[in-house]
C-alpha cells in the first residue's frame, strides 16, 4: 500500500510540474478558494488506480468528497494540489498528500513536493524518511530559538480574530513564524527539523492526514489545538519536536482566552 501511494504521488507530481507556470482553467469553489484541472485530473487518476487494485477500499479526496458510503476498513485520503493558490500563482510551494487510514488509524502517509523533489513518506512504527533517508525532529525547547510556521483558514477574512493576534504572539515569542500555504509541507518541514512547530485550524483531512502521521514517526508530537488526541477529521493541529508543544499549547489558550472570535 506505501508503494502504491508513492507511485500515485510521483505520477502526481509530474503532471503537476509539467503543467506549472502554463495557462490553467481556474475556478472559485470560494471567494479565496481555487481549483484547478489539474486538481481535478490527479484525484481522478487516484481514485482510478485505488479502484483498479483496491476495490473495496474507499477515498476522501478534496475535489470530490467521500464518494459512495462504504463500511471497508481501509480509506484513502487525497489532496491531489495542497497549496492550489500558490500553483495556480506560480509559486512553487505545493506538493500532494496521501493517507491511508485503517480501521480509523492512520497508517501510511505520502507527500510529494515535485519541484523540490522531495518525496517524504511514513508507515506507522517504520519511522519517517525524505527521499528514503531517515529524518527527525529538531531538540529546540525554547520558543525564542524556535522557527514556527502556522496558515490561515479561508475564512480568515470573516473571523481574523484569534489567528492574527496568534500570529503576533508568536512572532513575539519565537525566533521567527512562516506562513508557506501547504500544510501538507509545513508538517513535513516540522518533522525534517525544518521547522519546530506548525499550528494550524479550519483544516480539511486531506490537508493534514499524511504529515502528521510523517511527524509522529519523525519522533515529534501531533495534537489538537488544546492538547486532546488528534485525529485529522477534526481540522485542527499543533505539532512539533515535542519539546515545545506544552509552550504552543499555552500560547494558543492564551491567545483564544483573551481575543475569543
Amino acid at each position: 500500500m506505501l508503494a502504491t501511494a508513492v507511485e500515485a504521488a510521483l505520477s502526481a507530481g509530474r503532471l503537476q510540474r509539467r503543467h506549472f507556470r502554463t495557462p490553467l482553467d481556474i475556478h472559485k469553489k470560494g471567494a479565496i478558494d481555487l481549483v484547478t484541472e489539474i486538481d481535478i485530473a490527479v484525484e481522478r487518476e487516484f481514485r482510478a488506480t485505488i479502484a483498479a487494485r483496491f476495490p473495496e477500499h474507499t477515498v476522501l479526496g478534496e475535489e470530490s468528497g467521500p464518494g459512495e458510503p462504504s463500511r471497508s476498513r481501509f480509506q484513502w485520503i487525497i489532496d491531489p494540489i495542497d497549496g492550489t493558490t500558490n500553483y495556480v500563482h506560480g509559486l512553487a510551494i505545493f506538493c500532494v498528500s496521501i493517507a491511508l487510514e485503517i480501521d480509523g488509524r492512520l497508517m501510511v502517509g505520502v507527500v510529494y513536493d515535485p519541484m523540490a523533489d522531495e518525496l517524504f513518506t511514513a508507515e506507522r512504527g517504520e519511522g519517517a524518511r525524505l527521499n528514503g533517508r531517515r529524518i527527525h525532529v529538531t531538540d529546540t525547547a525554547e520558543l525564542g530559538d524556535a522557527l514556527l510556521c502556522t496558515g490561515f483558514p479561508y475564512t480568515v477574512r470573516e473571523k481574523p480574530g484569534h489567528l492574527i493576534f496568534g500570529f503576533a504572539e508568536f512572532m513575539r515569542q519565537s525566533r521567527a513564524v512562516r506562513r508557506l500555504g501547504s500544510a501538507a509541507l509545513d508538517l513535513c518541514y516540522t518533522a525534517a527539523g525544518r521547522f519546530d512547530a506548525f499550528y494550524e485550524e479550519s483544516l480539511q483531512a486531506w490537508d493534514i492526514a499524511a504529515g502528521a502521521l510523517i511527524v509522529e514517526e519523525a519522533g515529534g508530537r501531533v495534537t489538537g489545538s488544546r492538547g486532546e488526541p488528534f485525529t485529522p477529521h477534526a481540522g485542527h493541529v499543533v505539532a512539533s519536536n515535542g519539546h515545545l508543544h506544552p509552550l504552543v499549547l499555552s500560547t494558543l489558550d492564551t491567545v483564544r482566552r483573551q481575543h475569543p472570535d
